[in-house]
Formats: structure tokens, C-alpha cells, sequence
């Protein structure tokens, strides 16, 4: 038994948390076990018939039984798995929604345009945007997270003679440049081998140029990727650029030119936050109106032109992906040639171009990159939803790596695809050309509906104190399940409550009816259901439809800031029915 103290002399007393398999899982064991066990060709059908695994040979099934001896104390192992062996082999890490052993598996030799990439914002920043820290610390988190894309804005030290790292005209404290640049070449590959490529926000002098050009080309050598022309008429392949640093920035006009005030970030007024500390509900993919700023639509595009402006040629010479302004409307900036860029927007710019320029975005990103960042009112370091950018093809959604919450939870989930190396393959809807441009807005049909059964959770007993979510009984949990896609997709649904206990088994189904599987993704949530107050978080994730493997799978979750806990975990069940086309 459980006991509570509940006031000064009075104690209650609640049944002990219970690890029983649930009944779905004592039906499929009842059905595929022979004589009260299963044996290696029993489980193998179960495996094939309900985990969709045809691969599955013998010698595999028969691992998972021997991986069972070790509990033959528990009388768990005999002729093959008793219901509690079974049971614990389904809810062992092993068994995950995503294959642990699949790992890269998509086609790295397309051009950098064709893929999603994992990139932060501000990327030096411990906190929020107006007085935190500088620090390489932020970066190399990020890097070993997988990001790809890092983000530093150069200034002069206070001497003039030297290059720091801050956010300009804030009370952020500054990094010293050479210090980032040395965490990153320490770091930059430590998730996977592909390409890192760092966005530099240029506020110098020409001669301090030429002291970047030189501390970059010394710090990383030959692992800095030089382009053998001017322009590119195509970007490489994340394949081809194993290894390799990448730099990225508007060439500069003179030093004068970047007082003008027209920087990207220094909107710096304090506006609504709409995140709190652990995340508000992310908004869909349409265009919230009202909040359009007139003031950030002047700044569309980046100012500078690679063909303008006074710069050292050696640190032209380095620029590998140039970004440029296409003068104009938005209409003439999406325009495409035989140049390839990248563009920089802010999100209520893209927002405000998507209302009109869906498609003409989705063409623009086949063949250059576009970024988007935070606007400047969010100096908390809040986040947008990134699925704004994804959905018009934006390969670099930039986000702040320390604003924890939905929109970052997101983030995380797509890039645990392709065995989270960074880059993630845009799909195919993405890519096709005119007429069969895909355009966000259209009415689809449906591809498949993902039926989802939430069986139950465990963990918390483990990782939390007793009196952690309530002070007086056991917990209350429920789960919030659902879609971030499309507009037409995006959707959440919950669970019942199940009060006062640390085992919670829901055995709820859900059916979630997608009309672009490709850029759908799974939320998961658990909170704990509080009377009084704000429902406690008790864990989430994230996961990329298109990559769930089918079955009765085992969902670690993870804390805000995306790190999995140590035990806790939820049962799910996951089908796919497909529609004709």
C-alpha cells in the first residue's frame, strides 16, 4: 500500500502501483501463445502479423526468448515467454515506434535545397534575448542534439580590434568569435557526419573581416568548403559535403551601411509572449492575421546583394552559400534563376507571404534555401511553429535552441528522421514542378488514417518523488495525443483520466485521417490532472509519421527541454490504412 499524509493525524492509504499487463496485451498473448507459453514460432507470426516485421527470421525471434533467460527466476523463461515475458519484451526500449537500427536512409546525394535542415537561432544565447549570456556552451548542446545550422552575429570588441559574439544593441554579454569557432569544429560532427553550416550575422569592419577570414580559414583548414566559382548553379549534396564547414552570409556593404538600424533582430519591444515555461498550444499552420506588424514588413528580405558592397576578397573568397536580396515585390524576391541563394525572412514576413505566394515559395525552395527566424518581440525566446516553414518547403526553420516548449518539441521530433543526422529529405510533394506544384492551401484527399491505441504508462513511480504532482494521493493522469501537419491534419485528442494511481492504463483508440502523411507528425503528452491549479506536465514527444513502425510499440517520453527521462515510457499500438489514389 501507498500511503498519503493527508493532515496532521490522518493517513490514506492507496493500492500499490501495478506493472499487470493490460487486457489488449493479455488478448494477443492468449491468441498466439500454445499451452500457456510462446515459442519461437508463435511469437515470429506475432511479430510478423501484428509488428508488420516480414523480416523477422527465426533466429532473430528466438534472441528476443534467450534475451528472456536472465528472468527465469521470475519464471518468466521456460518453453518460450510466459504473458509476463511477453510483456516485458514489448515494453522494452528495444521496442520503439522509430527502429533504432535504421539510421540514415534517405538519399543524401541531392542538393542541399531538397532537405530539411536542423537549425538554430541566436545560437550563442543562454536565455533570452536582451540580457542572457554569450556563450560557445549553447552551441556545442546544439550540435550534439544534431543541429546542423548555426547562427553567430559578429561585432567589434570593445577595442575595435577584435571580433565578439552578441546579440547587437542588447545587454547581452559577449563570446569571443574564436572561441565559438573552435567549440564548433570540436563539436560539429559528433551527431553525424554531414555538412554544418554557419549562418554569420556581419556587422564589421573590412579589415576585421579579413581577421575573420583569416581565423576561419586557420581553425578549420580544410574542412572549410570554398565554392570554386562566384555563384552556384546548384547547391551540393549533404553526401558530397561529409565533414565540411559551410559559411553563410549576405556579403557586407561598408560598415556604415549596418547603423542604418534595419537589423533583423533589434525589434526588441517587448510584446505578447505566447509561450509559457512549458509551452503553449501550438497554433496551426494558417496565418494569424492580426498579429502582421507593418514595421517588420518593411524589412522583408535581407539588405545586402552579393554583387554589392566593399569586403576583403579573402573573406569573400570563403562565403560558400551566399545570401542576397532580389529588390522588389515578394513576388519579383521569389523569382528563381540560374543564381542559387538563400533568403532570410522573418516569420511574420512568411506568414504574410504565404497568404498570397504559397506556391511561389515551394518553388523558390527546389532550388535555394530559405530561412526563417523568430520575430524580434519574442525576447523571452519563445518559438513559432515550425510546420509553417516546413509545409512551403523552408529548409532552415530557424528556432531559439533554449525556448522549450511545443513549437521546440516539433522541432525535435522531425529530426529524430533519418537516424538524426541533421538533414532530413524533403518529400516528394515538395519537389514537383509546375503544374503539379504542390500548393498548401488545396483541399487533398486522404492518403491513410493512423489508428493510435494508447494502452497505458509507467516510469513516474521511478523517476519522480512520491509527492511530486500531488501532495495528498497518487497522480492523475491523462494523455493528450494528436497531429501537427497540415492544416487539414493538424489536430489533439485526450484520454480519460485515470485518478490516483502510477500505472495509468487508458486502453483508449484514436484515428487521426492525414492528406499529407509526409509532413505529419505524432504529439504525444502526458499531464497530470490538477483541480485547482495548472495541469502538471508529466512528459512528451514527438514523432515523424512517416517513419513509425507499426505494432505494439513502447514511447519513451521526454522532459521540456526534449531529454528522455530514465523509466517513464507509455504503451501504444500503431496501424496505418492506406487509401487508393
Amino acid at each position: 500500500m501507498t500511503t498519503y499524509k493527508v493532515c496532521f493525524c490522518f493517513h490514506r492509504r492507496y493500492k500499490p502501483a501495478s506493472s499487470d499487463p493490460p487486457e489488449p496485451i493479455k488478448g494477443f498473448y492468449s491468441k498466439y501463445s500454445v499451452n500457456g507459453f510462446m515459442g519461437a514460432e508463435e511469437l515470429q507470426r506475432f511479430i510478423t502479423e501484428v509488428q508488420r516485421e516480414a523480416r523477422a527470421s527465426r533466429e532473430d525471434v528466438q534472441a528476443i526468448i534467450d534475451s528472456q533467460r536472465e528472468f527465469r527466476h521470475l519464471n518468466l523463461f521456460r518453453k518460450g515467454l510466459s504473458l509476463d515475458g511477453f510483456f516485458r519484451f514489448l515494453f522494452a526500449e528495444e521496442n520503439s515506434p522509430i527502429s533504432h537500427s535504421l539510421g540514415v536512409h534517405q538519399d543524401m546525394t541531392a542538393p542541399l535545397s531538397h532537405y530539411f535542415i536542423y537549425t538554430s537561432h541566436n545560437s550563442y544565447l543562454t536565455g533570452n534575448q536582451l540580457s542572457s549570456a554569450s556563450s560557445d556552451v549553447p552551441i556545442i548542446k546544439a550540435l550534439k542534439r544534431g543541429v546542423k545550422v548555426i547562427e553567430l552575429d559578429m561585432w567589434p570588441n570593445e577595442k575595435r580590434d577584435n571580433v565578439d559574439i552578441y546579440h547587437g544593441r542588447t545587454l547581452t554579454t559577449p563570446v569571443e568569435l574564436l572561441r565559438c569557432l573552435m567549440s564548433i569544429k570540436e563539436h560539429a560532427f559528433t551527431a553525424s557526419p554531414y555538412p554544418v553550416i554557419i549562418t554569420l550575422e556581419d556587422h564589421l569592419t573590412p579589415d576585421l573581416q579579413a581577421k575573420v577570414a583569416k581565423m576561419l580559414t586557420e581553425t578549420f583548414g580544410e574542412m572549410l568548403f570554398t565554392p570554386e566559382t562566384e555563384f552556384l548553379e546548384e547547391f551540393p549534396s549533404p553526401e558530397s559535403l561529409k565533414m565540411r564547414i559551410l559559411i553563410s552570409t549576405k556579403p557586407p556593404k561598408e560598415y556604415l551601411d549596418s547603423k542604418t538600424g534595419k537589423d533583423k533582430d533589434h525589434e526588441t519591444q517587448k510584446g505578447p509572449d505566447d509561450e509559457s515555461s512549458w509551452g503553449a498550444e501550438v497554433s496551426d499552420s494558417k496565418l494569424d492575421l492580426h498579429t502582421y506588424s507593418k514595421t517588420e514588413s518593411e524589412h522583408t528580405v535581407e539588405d545586402e546583394d552579393p554583387d554589392e558592397g566593399e569586403r576583403k576578397p579573402e573573406y569573400k573568397r570563403l562565403i560558400g552559400i551566399a545570401a542576397r536580396k532580389k529588390k522588389g515585390s515578394m513576388t519579383e524576391s521569389l523569382a528563381v534563376d540560374h543564381k542559387v541563394t538563400r533568403m532570410s525572412l522573418s516569420e511574420q514576413t512568411f506568414d504574410k507571404a504565404t497568404e498570397n505566394h504559397g506556391t511561389e515559395l515551394v518553388r523558390y525552395t527546389q532550388r535555394n534555401l530559405l530561412r526563417i527566424y523568430p520575430k524580434g518581440t519574442r525576447v523571452t525566446s519563445s518559438n513559432y511553429n515550425p510546420l509553417r516553414g516546413w509545409i512551403h518547403g523552408a529548409q532552415m526553420v530557424a528556432l531559439n535552441m533554449q525556448g522549450h516548449g511545443r513549437s521546440l518539441w516539433l522541432m525535435q521530433g522531425l529530426f529524430r528522421a533519418n537516424g538524426g543526422c541533421g538533414y532530413v529529405k524533403k518529400p516528394d510533394i515538395l519537389l514537383r514542378k509546375d503544374p503539379y506544384e504542390f500548393d498548401p492551401k488545396a483541399d487533398l484527399p486522404l492518403k491513410e488514417t493512423l489508428v493510435v491505441w494508447v494502452y497505458m504508462g509507467d516510469g513516474w513511480r521511478f523517476d519522480f518523488d512520491q509527492s511530486h504532482f500531488d501532495k495528498y494521493s497518487p497522480p492523475d493522469f491523462y494523455t493528450r495525443v494528436g497531429i501537427a501537419g497540415v492544416p487539414a491534419d493538424t489536430i489533439m485528442k485526450k484520454t480519460r483520466i485515470i485518478e490516483d494511481n502510477w500505472t495509468p492504463v487508458w486502453n483508449e483508440k484514436f484515428e487521426f485521417p492525414l492528406t499529407v502523411p509526409e509532413l505529419a507528425l505524432l504529439r504525444i503528452e502526458v499531464h497530470e490532472y490538477d483541480m485547482s491549479e495548472k495541469d502538471d506536465f508529466g512528459g512528451q514527444t514527438c514523432l515523424p509519421v512517416w517513419e513509425i513502425r507499426p505494432g505494439i510499440r513502447t514511447v519513451p517520453l521526454c522532459d521540456r527541454k526534449g531529454e528522455p527521462y530514465k523509466s517513464v515510457k507509455l504503451l501504444m499500438r500503431f496501424e496505418i490504412i492506406l487509401y487508393q489514389s
